[in-house]
């Protein structure tokens, strides 16, 4: 079965991320060995696996940050293999980080607005954004852009507040806003609910389920709350020691004896209750 067979890829439709037989070898040790991966259009899909299973890994290989020892990485059906990050940008790859990289002292509107001429500006990126007083005006056009995309993301009331000023759930908010500002087909998430509480979480939920039906973004996260990744999305796959060992709906993967050896655990009816509380939890956040 193909990485695009398993994500469900619809009829006549192209998968826009793909990693097909992807391995990196670092020396002797084997970080991926032969994964293959699919992230359909208008889908989340999750990456699963314990510490060291090689998530980071293969995020760094669909980023463009390190090549592959073997295998290929293809967007929107072309080979992106050997092409740098910047290239990967400029067709559709957005990325957020495990720990948000956020200029503290800059506004929530302005990173929106310094991604937002990134992608459109026509100048040299600094002359573009900024002057000797501060930063350019912006044109009614991209008002309105950088308008609409902060109230998809709730972050109007916070548009004129310094980042660092901003509890850390907003911060992946401002995170994401900044990719999203680059018009991305595709987006890698690493580890979104890190360090949130239990509403923050709710709250990046319910933007990320908006995104992918307002703006058809596709997204690819890792992430170490099961809950979260069972509740959230469409196709999961999970790796332990660098393979590929389930593929499938959150239930296919919630039941396979594998994912439960070597990830989740070997007492199911404790993992069940577990989750599904941790689901009903979220479910309840985002009503």
């Amino acid at each position: 079965m193909t990485a695009a067979t398993s994500a469900r890829t619809e009829p006549g439709e192209i998968d826009r991320l793909t990693a097909d037989g992807v391995t990196m070898r670092f020396g002797g040790i084997v970080a991926c060995n032969n994964v293959s991966l699919a992230v359909p259009p208008r889908s989340i899909v999750g990456l699963i696996g314990p510490n060291g299973a090689g998530k980071s890994t293969l995020f760094s290989v669909l980023s463009g940050l390190r090549r592959p020892t073997n295998g290929h990485v293809h967007m929107g059906g072309d080979d992106v293999t050997k092409s740098s990050p910047q290239a990967r940008v400029r067709r559709g790859l957005g990325r957020t980080f495990q720990h948000p990289e956020l200029f503290t002292e800059l506004s929530v509107r302005e990173h929106l607005v310094i991604a937002d001429r990134v992608r459109h500006g026509t100048r040299r990126v600094w002359t573009d954004i900024v002057t000797w007083r501060g930063f350019r005006p912006g044109s009614a056009e991209e008002d309105q852009r950088v308008d609409t995309l902060m109230d998809s993301l709730d972050l109007t009331r916070v548009a004129h507040s310094p980042v660092g000023a901003l509890p850390l759930g907003m911060m992946r908010l401002v995170e994401l806003g900044r990719a999203l500002a680059a018009e991305p087909s595709v987006l890698l998430l690493d580890e979104p609910s890190s360090g949130l509480d239990t509403q923050e979480t709710a709250d990046v939920v319910e933007v990320l389920r908006r995104v992918v039906a307002e703006r058809g973004v596709s997204m690819l996260l890792v992430e170490h709350d099961v809950a979260l990744v069972m509740g959230l999305c469409d196709y999961i796959y999970v790796l332990d020691f660098g393979a590929l060992i389930a593929a499938g709906t959150p239930d296919e993967v919630r039941n396979d004896p594998a994912v439960r050896a070597a990830y989740l655990g070997t007492d199911t009816e404790e993992l069940e209750e577990a989750i599904d509380r941790s689901s009903a939890d979220l479910d309840e956040e985002t009503v």
